[in-house]
């Protein structure tokens, strides 16, 4: 059952990855450059006050100097990205193991 929703969630996330390319597509194409949505972008869109939330959470827990790696590593990423490598992380969880090779079915 775990496998299942690992492997439904990533469906969707990769899903969502592929949308959020063909809309950074669609508008570079329309503005003749480059155009990409990041995190902290679409984030903000969706829902403003959990990003401020969470950033105020992330200064007040941790020394003053570790909302920047954060930020520059997460929220400034292309949103596509993002998404992909975690449809793809969880898909890979919830994959079903190899059977090994070379043992008769029948025994």
């Amino acid at each position: 059952m775990v496998r299942f929703l690992f492997r439904f969630i990533g469906l969707w996330l990769l899903a969502g990855a592929f949308v959020a390319l063909v809309i950074d597509g669609t508008r570079s194409v329309a503005a003749s450059r480059i155009v990409l949505t990041t995190v902290g972008e679409a984030w903000s869109v969706v829902h403003r006050s959990s990003l401020e939330f969470f950033r105020a959470h992330i200064e007040a827990s941790y020394p003053a100097w570790a909302w920047d790696p954060v930020a520059i590593t997460f929220l400034f990423a292309p949103l596509w990205i993002a998404l992909g490598v975690l449809g793809v992380l969880f898909a890979l969880l919830g994959r079903v193991p190899a059977r090994p090779i070379g043992y008769s079915s029948r025994d």
